[in-house]
């Protein structure tokens, strides 16, 4: 469907066209029509799918005489979607007599007190300060004729419910609302039942909650590979904008500063950042000049970043609306997006449940290996050096590397390899990775292989000492399973297990187990923390296990009393029991 269609005002249909709009999305060819009809409505929608223009373009109709009150008023959950917003409505209403102001908490009061006071037909600001400028007395609504509330659902997880509801109690009884979210929560639905006046319901790409347009994968990959993890899947294909999703602004922080060292332009936005340096970062991604970003849940909400390409779940998102939001970012405007969801083996059960609410199969892939990476990086690289030797005119260095290499002996081939080794040098990047390198969790090896004599003396150099044996029910396979899910050897590093009644100890690659007990000294085992040490057995070199000195298994020994024979009962002992000589047997 046309804009031209809808009935618009010529000078808003002007801007429209001059922004380069011509077709409406599904939500606006939906949601504008009822809306210019003056009804209240509630518009489901997904993230990203055009619902600005859907509600903003009826209001500038509604509103397009202007005036010095406000006539107009939209409420978002954070001050970056509040300020995309108006700019978006003044480009709509840029021949027409209106003024959008926005006013969001984290920034100084004056300059919104003096937009106030000049007049302004529409107001967009986030809740709180929406509240403080109506108790100042400097935002008054007696006059607004049309609301928007838009990504409801998350203004109630923000816990502004009741300040939404506060500011909805303050408009006059003859007004129109217009409800969007993205998910409908009960509580959300209480207060449109509350507040809006026989509103019809609009839902446009709600089935599976929006997110089939999507392509979403998971990575099984413990906590601490997590940064490793995440440097392969950026420099494995590194095409496009990410934005890479953190729980907390620490380890907001940790993600962003762990891939710059890695040579990848990522930077971070969370709470405690202020306005103008959040701004600087956004910018920067807007430009191009970055091409990752961290962000927390709540700092990310409303960014609206075009060339989005990539989502990544760094920590797993709170529920299925978090996770809509999240990935939402993405495969914007009709284009295909991709999500990656990193998941830690405890939360297996979380991602079954998040596939059966969503109601998509999220598949499962791996990130690509060092090798797969490095191999990326070669072509990348041929790709520039065989572009600038076919269109730059290299005659001039062409002949001075020839008598160079004449009067120092150097073969050409071999000045070409260092000159691009410097640069890879230059630039971080690794052009071949080491045979030898364990690929860990992307590791396409087979766990339990078979080893041949000289990887078994490797695999068992050290042996580490865990305080669990077979009396807790622990089999082998449990301490191989939880060393390469939980603690991310790979399994053909794992050499002999050799399991006890109370100890168990596993035989590892010496700089293995220096890391593994520098970075991860306590495993769960069966429910309990379970502490790694260096044994101080020391290992065999031989393909088989070493038959264990001291007692044998089951049959507890007892010291030897140089003094000569017991006479009678040990002490403490019972009178009338004797020495047991195994379990169960007296």
């Amino acid at each position: 469907m046309k804009f031209l269609e809808f009935g618009l005002d010529p000078a808003i249909l002007s801007a429209v066209e001059k922004l380069g709009f011509e077709n409406a999305t599904s939500v606006q060819a939906e949601t504008i029509p009822t809306l210019m009809e003056g009804r209240d409505m509630i518009g489901q929608a997904r993230t990203g799918s055009g619902k600005t223009a859907a509600f903003g373009l009826p209001m500038l109709e509604r509103v397009k005489e202007g005036g010095k009150n406000v006539r107009g008023l939209v409420l978002a959950p954070t001050r970056e979607l509040a300020m995309q917003v108006a700019e978006a409505l003044r480009s709509f209403a840029k021949d027409l007599p209106v003024r959008v102001v926005a006013i969001y908490g984290g920034a100084p009061y004056p300059p919104q007190l003096k937009a106030l006071k000049n007049g302004a037909t529409i107001v967009v600001g986030t809740p709180g300060r929406v509240i403080d400028h109506m108790e100042r007395g400097t935002l008054k609504l007696q006059h607004v004729e049309f609301m928007a509330l838009d990504e409801a659902d998350e203004m109630l997880r923000m816990g502004f419910i009741e300040a939404v509801e506060q500011v909805l109690e303050a408009l006059p009884d003859e007004r129109q609302v217009a409800l969007f979210s993205a998910t409908m929560p009960k509580p959300i639905q209480r207060v449109s039942k509350r507040f809006l006046n026989n509103p019809a319901t609009i839902e446009v790409e709600t089935e599976a909650l929006s997110v089939d347009h999507i392509e979403q994968y998971w990575i099984r990959v413990p906590q601490r590979h997590k940064l490793d993890c995440l440097r392969r899947i950026l420099q494995g294909d590194p095409g496009g904008a990410t934005l890479i999703f953190t729980r907390t602004r620490v380890g907001c922080a940790e993600v962003a500063e762990g891939l710059q060292r890695c040579g990848i332009a990522a930077d971070a936005i969370h709470g405690d950042l202020n306005q103008s340096a959040r701004e600087r970062v956004l910018n920067r991604l807007r430009s191009k000049s970055l091409t990752v970003l961290v962000a927390t849940d709540v700092a990310a909400r409303g960014l609206d970043v075009s060339h989005l390409t990539r989502v990544i779940n760094c920590d797993f998102p709170d529920g299925p609306e978090p996770y809509v939001h999240r990935i939402g970012r993405t495969g914007r405007a009709g284009a295909k997006g991709l999500a990656i969801t990193l998941v830690t083996p405890s939360q297996q059960g979380r991602l079954r449940q998040l596939k059966k609410t969503i109601r998509f199969d999220i598949q499962e892939t791996h990130p690509p290996s060092n090798a797969e990476v490095a191999a990326f990086q070669r072509n990348a690289l041929w790709q520039e050096v065989a572009s600038q030797a076919e269109n730059t005119d290299l005659s001039n260095l062409h002949e001075w590397l020839y008598e160079t290499g004449l009067e120092t002996g150097i073969e050409p081939q071999i000045i070409a390899a260092a000159a691009v080794q410097l640069l890879a040098k230059h630039r971080g990047t690794t052009l071949f990775a080491p045979k030898d390198e364990p690929e860990g969790y992307g590791s396409n090896r087979k766990r339990g292989a078979p080893k041949d004599t000289g990887e078994m003396a490797r695999v068992n150099e050290v042996e580490i000492f865990l305080g669990i044996g077979s009396n807790a029910g622990i089999r082998p396979a449990d301490i191989v399973g939880a060393l390469a899910n939980e603690v991310g050897i790979p399994g053909n590093e794992i050499g002999r297990i050799s399991l006890f009644d109370r100890k168990t100890l596993v035989g590892l690659p010496r700089d293995v187990a220096d890391h593994v007990l520098a970075a991860f000294p306590v495993l769960m085992m069966r429910g309990k923390p379970i502490r790694l040490k260096l044994s101080r057995h020391r290992p065999t070199s031989g393909p088989g296990p070493k038959k264990p000195r001291g007692p044998k298994k089951g049959r507890p020994s007892y010291p030897q009393n140089k003094r000569g024979p017991s006479k009678g009962p040990g002490k403490g002992r019972p009178p009338g029991k004797s020495r047991t000589r195994g379990k169960g047997r007296k």
